[in-house]
């Protein structure tokens, strides 16, 4: 690793660590702005009890003075107790939520990368045929297709019409809708992208080189055409990996998966404080490391890029 790649991964760290302060920043002043606290809702809660789980929880003290005791606790990794779960740190359900929904991104991109280059591929190979044209139509309408609005007809087809599969996620075969669901836009994107990069690939002069020096189709698809084509899909498979997991919170609604997209949406609906900055500062610091790492991952592909 040369020092000029080594100052750029400093910088990336560094810039990260300033967007995740951000993040925490603006989440915990926006959140206290909002009318209402976590004990509004509870049931035959005298004032004097109230006040009493407000200096529990530290929230009887100046916001700024919470703002620092959080910022404090977060350097250390320690989001506080949920303010509604009462008896669990904030950690164990965010870890005990990405076990089900990393579990749940994993699959979705796995699915969605293999079966994206593969179609990509069909597609450019066999551009303006009726292939291309098919796919073209197929992924163009699930990148305009909400997730929540092909969740709701994929459960509504394979779970109540055709009842194959189940509705709930937490039952045996539950993840299989959500997959298909979370899987169905990366899947069309990275279709669509594979097919552009490999057509602009196929019309470089090194390609019709080797086809003049008689180079098989065979090697010049495979070790040529398709390795340098994936490029731009290995820059996107990063970042998307993160953004699949955080934008599995609709999903894993729809189909009750018990995910940490679940508890983010409770979190909000129960004014659960310290879970929603816990959630909030980790989905965004996967966005961000992982953004990072599909930085790093372009230059190692290709070492003719230059990293500023």
């Amino acid at each position: 690793m040369n020092s000029k790649t080594l100052w750029y991964i400093i910088k990336r760290i560094i810039l990260a660590i300033v967007t995740l302060w951000a993040v925490i920043t603006i989440t915990f002043f926006v959140m206290k702005a909002v009318p209402g606290d976590p004990f509004a809702s509870e049931k035959a809660v005298t004032e004097a009890a109230k006040h009493a789980l407000e200096a529990k929880y530290g929230l009887d003290k100046p916001l700024f003075e919470q703002y620092l005791t959080y910022l404090n606790g977060a350097l250390h990794f320690d989001f506080g107790p949920s303010l509604k779960l009462r008896g669990r740190e904030v950690t164990d359900i965010i870890l005990d939520g990405m076990k089900t929904s990393a579990k749940l991104g994993v699959l979705a991109l796995v699915i969605a990368t293999v079966t994206g280059i593969l179609l990509g591929s069909v597609a450019a190979l066999r551009r303006n045929t009726v292939f291309d044209k098919v796919i073209m139509v197929i992924t163009t309408a699930f990148v305009s297709m909400p997730s929540f609005i092909m969740g709701t007809l994929l459960l509504i087809l394979f779970s109540i019409k055709l009842k194959v599969l189940p509705a709930n996620g937490a039952a045996e075969g539950g993840l299989i809708l959500p997959v298909i669901t979370l899987s169905l836009y990366p899947m069309a994107y990275i279709t669509r992208l594979t097919r552009s990069s490999m057509l602009d690939v196929l019309g470089q002069d090194y390609i019709r080189t080797a086809k003049a020096k008689g180079v098989s189709g065979r090697n010049i698809i495979f070790k040529h055409a398709l390795k340098n084509s994936l490029i731009p899909v290995i820059t996107y498979l990063g970042p998307e990996l993160a953004y699949i997991v955080t934008g599995s919170l609709v999903v894993e609604q729809i189909f009750a998966v018990p995910g940490i997209g679940r508890a983010f949406v409770s979190s909000i609906t129960g004014r659960d404080y310290t879970l929603i900055m816990g959630t909030t500062v980790f989905l965004s610091a996967l966005i961000v490391i992982m953004n990072l790492v599909s930085d790093i991952m372009y230059k190692v592909v290709d070492p003719r890029i230059t990293l500023e």
